[in-house]
């Protein structure tokens, strides 16, 4: 059985690596027999998937964006895709 999954990562995020991280998650949907992952890393953005200078979890109160706009956008556009509607 497949479950649509939308896995999204900062580039700059450092808790949860996502050279490392975003390649275990697409192994394991595989051995899973899930093939319906959609992986997107996101450059500039941290752990929040907020736009960072570094990365470090000090930054994170400092910064005004709750999410960035780029991780939102490819949300709903894979939801749109997901569902077969456009956007209003």
């Amino acid at each position: 059985m497949s479950c649509p999954t939308l896995a999204i990562g900062g580039e700059m995020d450092i808790q949860v690596e996502p050279d490392v991280n975003m390649a275990l998650i697409e192994q394991a949907f595989a051995a899973g027999g899930n093939d319906d992952l959609t992986v997107v890393t996101l450059p500039g953005l941290n752990h929040m998937l907020q736009p960072a200078n570094t990365g470090l979890p000090a930054e994170y109160g400092v910064i005004e964006t709750t999410i960035d706009p780029k991780a939102l956008r490819v949300l709903s556009d894979w939801v749109a895709e997901k569902t077969g509607r456009s956007e209003n």
